[in-house]
Formats: C-alpha cells, structure tokens, sequence
C-alpha cells in the first residue's frame, strides 16, 4: 500500500512527538538566551527560529555573530552541520515518493532527527502513514519556538548563561542522543576521532574551522569502519 498523509496522521503524529518536545523548550530557551547575548535582538531571534529551525546550525550561526560576520565560514559551517538532511531524506525518499509533490516537500520542510528517526521506524515497520514525520516536525517546531520566546522575555535578565548551566545544553542534548542510541561501542570510535580533530582544529586551524573539520573526521572514520554481517544485524 502506497504511503499517505491525512490529518488524521499528523494528529497522531502531534502526539506521539509531545512529550519529547518538552526537552525541545528548554533547548530553545538556551538558543533565546544565547542569541540576545550574542547581540540578536528579540525579534531577530524569533525569526531566525521560525524560518531557519535548525537548532544546532543556529548555535552556530550566534556564535559567529557580530560586526564583522565571516560568511563563507558560516555559510560551510551550517552546511557541515546540516549535511546530514541529504542522507536523512534519501533514507525517506522511498516512503515519500508516492505522495503528491506538495506533501512531499512539505514533509521533508519540518523534518528534524527525532521525527525523521519515528519516521523511518515507522517506515521500517511498513507503516503507510507519513503523519509521524510533519504532526511530529510541527509538535518540534512549536516547541522550539515556546522555548526561543522564554529565552528572549527571560534572557536579558539572565547576565551570567553558565551560572544556570544554560552553555552546556548544546553539549548534553547530543550527547545524549549519542547514549541513548544502539549500546554499540564501535559508535565511540568516529565520535571520538570527530571531538580529537574539533579539539586540535580550535588549537591550530583559523576559528570557527572545527566543526567542519570535526564532522570530516567522525565521517571519514564511520565511513571506514566494517559493517556488521547481516545476520549479526538481525540479531542485534
């Protein structure tokens, strides 16, 4: 049966995503509260989040952020970070392909890594129904935007981020979706190699160049790695 979008799927897809958006809030509250330190305006912030909806790509972008900002590292660097989209709406593709072209788009246009991984799960299982992919983009985007809003009405009376711990969400959101995934040790070996080569690339190479060189270098080396036999898969 060929894949299908109705509102009765996004309406299960809003909630079966809801109770992961809650951790999305407290991201976006960070991202708010960052970007007016960075010399966003509200406004601006706002908007960056609604158009752009790309959390790790909009740390990024603020922290390049100021007078002088460097383009062409921003413009790659957000690349780098959002490459993994290409891959991620290849894996759809043959789910999706049987939808009109304007379902189609706008599927993959609030597709992030939780619902896309719901998604293809879902997909996985032989379900027709893409609801998952935009009732659980929009669940996300909803979120994030409820988060950003906090982050700029309380951000300009938080003076010191650190002091609550508000710099080191970033870090712990990917690093838990680094646990929380397969308990395979061989995932270890390209994030470790992509955190050795971000490390040296912030001490020797221009700024801003590690998260290219970071992401290079876990590519390279998952690329590299042996795949497990099918049968080891299978039982896995």
């Amino acid at each position: 049966m060929s894949a299908y979008l109705d509102r009765a799927g996004i309406v299960s897809g809003l909630k079966r995503m809801a109770p992961l958006s809650l951790f999305v809030i407290v991201f976006g509250l960070a991202y708010g509260v960052a970007a007016l330190q960075n010399g966003l305006s509200g406004l601006e912030t706002l908007l960056m989040s609604a158009l752009v909806f790309a959390g790790a790509s909009q740390f990024a972008a603020i922290d390049m952020w100021g007078p002088g900002i460097p383009l062409v590292a921003l413009m790659a660097t957000t690349f780098a970070i959002n490459a993994r989209h290409l891959l991620m709406g290849a894996a759809l593709y043959p789910w999706l392909r049987g939808l009109p072209a304007r379902q189609r788009y706008a599927s993959v246009l609030v597709m992030s890594d939780s619902n896309w991984a719901m998604a293809a799960a879902d997909y996985q299982r032989g379900e027709s129904n893409v609801g998952i992919l935009v009732g659980g983009g929009i669940a996300l985007w909803v979120a994030w935007m409820i988060g950003t809003l906090l982050g700029v009405v309380f951000g300009s009376g938080i003076s010191d981020p650190e002091r609550y711990g508000l710099d080191v969400i970033m870090g712990c959101f990917l690093l838990s979706m680094l646990v929380g995934s397969k308990r395979d040790l061989s995932i270890l070996l390209p994030w470790g190699a992509a955190a050795l080569a971000a490390l040296a690339a912030m001490h020797w190479l221009p700024p801003h160049s590690h998260v290219i060189v970071g992401a290079l270098a876990g590519g390279l080396v998952g690329l590299l790695l042996p795949g497990k036999p099918a049968e080891q898969e299978a039982s896995a």
